[in-house]
């Protein structure tokens, strides 16, 4: 689902508002006996462009950041269908808005986007997704936080998603309301931080070829997480960390549906590192286990992680290499689970201070919970960004997906290239 990466997002505003926000509000003496600050290199996305980033709309202690982007895809198999590709040319505008506060303690920010799709040979495959959010820090006393978060969205499942089904006359669409709270204490060498999250999700049903109904009320779940950890700072370039978590995923039950609803844990233990300004990353690793209501379905467990490397070969490149492997959820008949393993590399050029090209490839593998079937996944792209001014620039890009299923249940197999033009309005 295009919205499964949510979750990872909601971590990533929690964690990185709760340190990053937290550490750009504190003063350049502060930032110096941080030991957990790693910001000897800045990577190419990240460094600032005086003479191109927007300065956005002051109002009192708030800055808007108004954006649109208009553009044109061309999808080479736009059903992705094993066979009988159909090509199809989609007309997409996204705009959005971001606002800021400019407080020098505490932090509140605030976006509206939406993506609005008109395919011009298809009209099943029109779509509008939109989404609202917001996030406040409040900065309680030296080292500690409190960081709130909240979003709502009405998407769509992609007919490239891992384990979508290719029958539905029309996309998927569903709504995700998510909620987050989370502490960080941060005092001498030790780090501890919490997090709880709760997401909500409500799909709406779809109608086959024929007019069939597609139920996905079955899909319909309650997710709630809780996240602890501590970090240990070894010196100013080295922590040492400990992480547990639980999640409880709660599936609407409907008659004659499975249960699904299932109870996972995962511990986790690693480091966070920075040597000097030529890499940095965290690496974890530990084990997994997702126990499932119904037993028919059996449990996932096993070697379980994730790892970020960071190379900045120089200031005008970086390389990217991730990993991970977790349990996530599907939407296939018959299973409740899947165990997922992800693996990424990109790189970032600056070929110019206005120029920025990007190259990744990302490798996928679904092993399906209840069923003999597993899912791989390979996807390569290039993009280029050119930034004209402070307010207009140019994106440009093309990804290329091939998906192989095999075993005794398996799903499709196909292949699909992308490209993309568009315009960038921002103020």
């Amino acid at each position: 689902m295009r919205r499964e990466i949510l979750p990872a997002g909601i971590a990533l505003l929690l964690f990185g508002a709760t340190d990053a926000s937290a550490q750009a509000l504190r003063s350049a003496q502060d930032a110096q006996i941080d030991l957990f600050v790693r910001n000897r290199a800045v990577a190419v996305r990240d460094r600032p462009q005086p003479a191109y980033d927007p300065l956005g709309i002051r109002a009192g202690g708030f800055t808007a950041f108004p954006r649109l982007q208009s553009g044109v895809v061309h999808d080479n198999n736009i059903f992705a269908a094993e066979g009988d590709r159909q090509p199809a040319t989609t007309l997409r505008l996204t705009p959005e808005v971001v606002v800021r506060s400019n407080w020098s303690r505490h932090a509140f920010e605030t976006r509206a986007r939406a993506e609005i799709d008109r395919n011009l040979d298809f009209d099943s495959e029109n779509t509008t997704d939109w989404s609202l959010g917001g996030a406040g820090r409040l900065d309680v006393a030296r080292g500690v936080d409190i960081t709130l978060a909240a979003d709502y969205a009405r998407d769509h499942e992609a007919r490239t998603a891992a384990g979508a089904g290719p029958g539905a006359r029309r996309p998927i669409t569903f709504d995700l309301a998510s909620t987050s709270l989370a502490a960080t204490r941060s005092q001498g060498r030790l780090r501890l931080s919490a997090k709880a999250a709760v997401l909500r999700y409500d799909y709406r049903n779809g109608l086959s070829a024929a007019g069939a109904v597609i139920e996905q009320d079955d899909r319909d779940r309650t997710v709630a997480r809780l996240t602890g950890r501590a970090d240990y700072a070894l010196s100013p370039a080295t922590a040492l960390f400990f992480q547990v978590a639980r999640d409880d995923r709660n599936y609407r039950k409907v008659a004659g549906s499975p249960e699904r609803s299932s109870s996972g844990h995962e511990a986790l233990a690693g480091v966070d590192f920075e040597l000097g300004a030529l890499i940095r990353g965290e690496v974890a690793a530990g084990y997994i286990r997702q126990d499932f209501q119904d037993a028919a379905y059996g449990d996932l467990d096993g070697f379980g992680g994730r790892a970020r490397l960071s190379w900045f070969p120089t200031q005008l490149t970086t390389l990217t290499a991730t990993a991970a492997r977790s349990v996530a959820d599907t939407g296939v008949i018959d299973s409740a689970g899947a165990l997922r393993t992800d693996l990424s590399i990109s790189v970032d050029h600056e070929l110019l201070r206005n120029l920025i090209l990007t190259a990744e490839t990302a490798w996928s593998e679904d092993g399906y919970n209840g069923l003999d079937r597993t899912d791989t996944r390979f996807t390569a792209g290039f993009s280029a960004v050119y930034r004209l001014n402070r307010r207009y620039g140019l994106t440009a890009g093309v990804t290329f997906l091939d998906q192989s299923s095999s075993g005794a249940a398996a799903g499709p197999s196909y292949r699909s290239t992308r490209l993309s033009v568009a315009v960038v309005s921002q103020f």
